[in-house]
Order: C-alpha cells, then sequence, then structure tokens
C-alpha cells in the first residue's frame, strides 16, 4: 500500500514534525534544500541504515521492557517509517516489546504514562453524536478498526480506557507483519465506564470515571458507534477486541452478518490454535478426528476454540454432533455437564450427559490428548497434570494459552522437564527454548498475531462484504502449511516470527479466495491474487 500522499508539499519544521513524512537526518542534501530544511538539521546525513542503528543501540540501552516500550512509542511519535522498519526487521526482539506481554503493564500504566494522545475515544456523553466527532478523525479512508470496551484486557480484567494500548498494539501488528498502511488504521476505545475500584479513585485515570453501563443503554451506543462506521468508513474492517466473553458473542452474533467484523479472542484465538493441532496431526501422525481435547476454562477463547475444530473436523467428514464428542470443558464450577441449570449457550453445546467431575478427575476419566489453557491463571498446570497426561499418550499437546506470559497455566520449562521431554508445548506469549537433557526444544508461540494481520491483508485488498466462520478454517490451514520439519523436530508447531509477513500473505490469498467462490469479495476478481494482494502492501523503506 503506497503512502498517501499530503495535498500540500511539507516543508521545514511542518515536515519534521509530521510522524508520517519525517526522515530526520536521513534528508538528503538536494532534500534540505529544496525542502527548507538546511540549518535545521546536523550536517551528517544519516541513511536509514544508520538511523536504525542508533535506534537499536539505545533500546537496548533501556534497563525494562516498560522503558523500551515508551521509548518505541518515542519513536513511533517522530517517525512512523523508521518505527515499522525497525520492527519489521527485528519482529522477534520487537514484538513482545510493542504486544504481549509487554503491553499488559503498558495499560494498567497507560494513564501515568501518557504523552501524546493516539486512538479514538467515545463515552457515554457522546450518545447521538457519533457520526459527528467522528469527522474528528484524521484520516478519510480507514480501512481497518480494532475497537475494545476496556473490561476484559488479555487475563488482566476491567482496565477501562487504559485498554486503549490493546488496540494501538494490535494495529501495529496489522502493519508489521501484514503491510497494511497505517493511515488505514484507527484504534477506539468505548468508554463505558470501569468497575475497577483502584481507576475509580485514581485521579491521574483519565477515562469515564463511572460504573460501567449496562443492558440497552450499552448495547445502544455500540450500535450507534457500528452505523456510524458503517456510514463514514464503509469498507472498513471492524475487529471486537476484549470484550467479556458474554458481551463478545452478544455483539459477534448481532454484527456478524450486518457488517466486515471479527471478534479476534473468539475468532482469532480459534485459528492460530487449531494452526497448531493441525500441526501437531503431522508431528504424532494421528487425526483430529481421532483426538480427545480438555479445556481448562469455559470462556470466548476456548468455546471459540472449540467452535473451529469442530468445524475443521466436520470438514473430515464427521457429524458436529459426534466431533463435539470429542471436546470437554472445565470453567469455575467443574466439567460443563447436561445437569448444570443456566448455561450460556455456548457452555451448553459443550455440555455432555456425564456426572459433574472436578479438573483431576476429568483429566484422569477422559485422558485427552491435548490439554488447552485458557483460564487467565498461573500455574494451573501443575506438575502433577502435565506428569498424568504424559502417563496417558506418548506425545501430549500443552497449550498454555493465557496472556501476558505471567499468567501462562505453566512455563515452556516446566512442561518439558514435568513431561520428560515429551510434550508439545504452546503458549500465548514467548517463552525462550529450552533445553532439557541435551535437545533444544522451541515452543510454539499460538499468538492471534499469525492470524488477525492476515485476515485484514485480505479483506481489505479484496474489498470483503463479511468475514465468515469458515475463513478462519483456511487461515489455520495455510498457517499450518507454512510449518517446516525442522520446526516439528524441535517440537515447535509455529512457524518463526520472521516468516510472520510471508504467513500473513499466505492467510490473505486463502480467504480471498474462498470469498470469490463465495461472491463475498467487492474487489472486481484479479487474474493473480497473490499479486494483487502485494501491490497493496505497504512499506516503510524511504
Amino acid at each position: 500500500m503506497s503512502m498517501t500522499k499530503s495535498k500540500e508539499q511539507l516543508t521545514g519544521t511542518r515536515l519534521l514534525n509530521s510522524i508520517r513524512h519525517n526522515k530526520s537526518t536521513a534528508f538528503t542534501k538536494e532534500e534540505r534544500e529544496e525542502l527548507g530544511l538546511r540549518g535545521l538539521l546536523p550536517a551528517k546525513i544519516a541513511n536509514a541504515e544508520m538511523q536504525q542503528k542508533r535506534i537499536l543501540q539505545n533500546f537496548y540501552r533501556k534497563e525494562s521492557d516498560i522503558e523500551k516500550y515508551i521509548f518505541l512509542t518515542s519513536l513511533l511519535e517522530r517517525n512512523e517509517r523508521l518505527f515499522y522498519q525497525v520492527v519489521m526487521q527485528h519482529i522477534e526482539e520487537m514484538m513482545p516489546i510493542i504486544y504481549t506481554p509487554t503491553v499488559g503493564q503498558a495499560c494498567r500504566e497507560f494513564a501515568q504514562n501518557f504523552r501524546k494522545t493516539r486512538g479514538f475515544y467515545i463515552n457515554p456523553g457522546d450518545k447521538g453524536e457519533i457520526r459527528k466527532i467522528l469527522n474528528n478523525w484524521p484520516n478519510d479512508d480507514v480501512r481497518v478498526i480494532v475497537v475494545t470496551d476496556g473490561e476484559r484486557i488479555l487475563g488482566l480484567g476491567d482496565l477501562g480506557s487504559n485498554g486503549m494500548g490493546i488496540p494501538i498494539g494490535k494495529l501495529q501488528l496489522y502493519v508489521a507483519a501484514a503491510g497494511i498502511n497505517p493511515e488505514q488504521c484507527m484504534p477506539v476505545t468505548i468508554d463505558i465506564g470501569t468497575n475497577n475500584e483502584e481507576f475509580l479513585h485514581d485521579p491521574l485515570y483519565l477515562g469515564w470515571q463511572e460504573e460501567r453501563i449496562r443492558g440497552e443503554e450499552y448495547l445502544e451506543l455500540i450500535n450507534e458507534f457500528i452505523e456510524a462506521i458503517q456510514d463514514k468508513y464503509p469498507k472498513a474492517l471492524i475487529q471486537f477486541e476484549d470484550f467479556t466473553t458474554d458481551n463478545a458473542y452478544k455483539l459477534l452474533n448481532i454484527y456478524k452478518d450486518r457488517c466486515l467484523c471479527f471478534n479476534d479472542d473468539i475468532q482469532g484465538t480459534a485459528g492460530v490454535v487449531l494452526a497448531g493441532i493441525l500441526a501437531y496431526e503431522r508431528a504424532i501422525k494421528k487425526e483430529i478426528k481421532d483426538m480427545k481435547f480438555l479445556f481448562l476454562g469455559a470462556g470466548a477463547a476456548a468455546t471459540g476454540i472449540g467452535d473451529l475444530i469442530v468445524s475443521a473436523m466436520v470438514e473430515r467428514g464427521m457429524k458436529a454432533e459426534d466431533a463435539r464428542k470429542n471436546l470437554w470443558f472445565i470453567d469455575s464450577k467443574g466439567l460443563v455437564v447436561a445437569s448444570r441449570k443456566d448455561l450460556p449457550s455456548y457452555k451448553q453445546t459443550y455440555a455432555h450427559d456425564v456426572k459433574p467431575m472436578d479438573f483431576k478427575e476429568a483429566l484422569e476419566t477422559l485422558k485427552p490428548d491435548v490439554l488447552i489453557g485458557a483460564t487467565g491463571t498461573p500455574g494451573t498446570f501443575t506438575q502433577e497434570i502435565i506428569e498424568k497426561i504424559t502417563s496417558y499418550h506418548q506425545t501430549p499437546a500443552i497449550f498454555a494459552l493465557s496472556n501476558p506470559t505471567a499468567n501462562a497455566e505453566c512455563t515452556a520449562e516446566q512442561a518439558y522437564t514435568w513431561s520428560h521431554g515429551k510434550a508439545i508445548f504452546c503458549s500465548g506469549s514467548p517463552f525462550a527454548n529450552v533445553v532439557y537433557e541435551g535437545k533444544t526444544f522451541k515452543p510454539g508461540q499460538g499468538n492471534n498475531a499469525y492470524i488477525f494481520p492476515g485476515i485484514g491483508l485480505g479483506a481489505v485488498a479484496c474489498q470483503l462484504s463479511r468475514i465468515t466462520d469458515d475463513m478462519f478454517l483456511v487461515a489455520a490451514q495455510a498457517l499450518a502449511n507454512l510449518i517446516q520439519e525442522k520446526d516439528l523436530e524441535m517440537g515447535c508447531m509455529y512457524p518463526s516470527l520472521q516468516e510472520i509477513r510471508k504467513a500473513s500473505l499466505a492467510i490473505a490469498v486463502a480467504i480471498s479466495k474462498r470469498a470469490y467462490e463465495k461472491g463475498l469479495a467487492q474487489f472486481p476478481e484479479p487474474d493473480n491474487i497473490e499479486k494483487h494482494i502485494e501491490s497493496m502492501i505497504y512499506d516503510p523503506s524511504y
């Protein structure tokens, strides 16, 4: 995606203060003369490579990850292209800083560290005027929106308007991992208050300092936002992010057939976990339809994963009701069973007609191949649990998905040590390689960043009218196809982060082909879909 040029050429200090057009010391002698920059910059002309070297030297001098986060944010606020050059070329080091796990701390401290406003805020006082205030956003061609209400940020809970760090971070990954033009990205927080007692009494908190609105008032504000976006930005993809489980499902069910949208916690997480499971099939040479899955956690992420696994089994020829018999869920009250009352609809689907059990008893009874944690509670996969599942299967799969890293159900080292090097381990946040008895294991990071940027790239490039559930199936398969034998040999079910742009392109192509098959792409079908999508990708180089 080529950069949109300003209507009037920027010069002098206006140019140097434009984060989108500033090149700082990289402006050439001729550019300095033509653009009124003589005298405003030091004599030495430093190319992009030299600038990156300087940035990295300063980056490595920072003593904590949050200081690195603030440093990179400062870079973005003065030179957007250099920021993305650094992030893209050093993605394995930078992604844990600009997103999970560091973004969790950045959100907790968002108000304290506030320097320059970014993103778009909507609060109850804007009701009836959301369409009007959208005109204040500086860009007229928004294509990707990430929106949160801040109530369930990662595994940290209700952070209110401090949750803006999540949409900001997600959209940075849309740019870095897929090449969406940053001018076409819009982070949004629908700030409907907070029930976090700390923030309600914190004089530095910057959000709507009242308890959260609920019920019809909440839904009316969301609906006004959706309608305003559809009017102002009819081509925009809306990604729902970090809503509570009930609201996540409610909003997805209301809007999935009415506008171009998806929920990353439900569908994006499902896509990336299914990709890991498809790679696990290859690793142990056992088909998914013959596997049994036990989930610790039964919220939006867990049940979304379950739904997509069922879809994958159905695509292999199983009946949905038979596929669901292979999936079991544990929530705060124990095993989800048919005899329980007042189960929400997303849990009722997986309520089996068996006696109630706790986690340990269910594990011993079901003997699952795959254990998936989506609890937000650290340490729930204990040594006893890992040893038990290892006694049932030669190579069990352990997915400790809770974010940030401190909330993971177990660490990579624990999984490998307690399973005596037999387990396949995947996590939501990054873990370093582990050496156990002389063998190096590479934990797979089942991060949604492998999925949602590619979904967005395909949606933008081919102007999709809808995102359908089966697009996450083809996205998962496209990602799994990139896993190499050398990855599997190290126990890694995901490609290197260095391959993330390749993964995003493959996913964009796959979902675009599915969209054209279903008549859901509004852009005329090109002769070569891959080349068309490649031509749209943003290049941050000078």
